[in-house]
């Protein structure tokens, strides 16, 4: 268990790292944004390129950071049952879900994804747009922005297994405040 735990704490790792750089492409893509606007209604022009990079931009923030909100616990949980079980009950569930649900789904559309950026990349595939972009840097967030969620996904279920078997006990999250 504990080398599965050492496991788990690399892919943490991991996907913080990810997490801290795509946060600065929310910056990124603010700055490009703005920086089109003004340039498109004080000077009248503008580019395609300029739009689908905000685009791609979107998707990585999107698909790179779903493991990163996987690891803060921030994605939907819509559960009546979940908050009023113990560590061990919302462990027991938390454990079914990824290995159900989460990881099947991760894993299956990684695989699917990555024929579509193979062949883009291949055929070196651009946006029929004029002035457009290449399309297999984004296509490629597909499968890497799933495999980066399956990856978290693993560490999760293992992180929920130490808890089962008493070698890791899981941070609770603070009560959210009543308005």
């Amino acid at each position: 268990m504990k080398t599965l735990l050492a496991l788990a704490r690399l892919i943490d790792a991991l996907t913080e790292r990810v997490g801290r750089i795509v946060i600065w492409l929310v910056l990124v893509a603010t700055l490009i944004s703005a920086g089109n606007a003004l340039v498109r209604y004080s000077l009248g022009a503008s580019s395609n390129a300029w739009l689908e990079i905000q685009w791609y931009l979107f998707g990585a923030m999107f698909l790179l950071a779903a493991g990163y909100t996987l690891k803060h616990n921030g994605h939907v949980r819509i559960d009546i049952f979940y908050n009023r079980l113990g560590p061990r009950g919302q462990a027991w569930i938390d454990l079914i879900g990824g290995l159900l649900f989460l990881l099947p789904m991760a894993v299956l559309l990684a695989w699917l994804a990555w024929p579509m950026f193979f062949e883009a990349w291949q055929t070196q595939e651009y946006s029929p747009d004029a002035g457009g972009l290449l399309r297999w840097p984004v296509k490629l967030l597909l499968p890497l922005g799933f495999g980066l969620l399956a990856l978290q996904g693993v560490a999760e279920v293992i992180k929920r297994l130490g808890v089962l078997s008493g070698h890791l006990v899981l941070p609770r999250e603070a009560p959210e405040e009543e308005v």
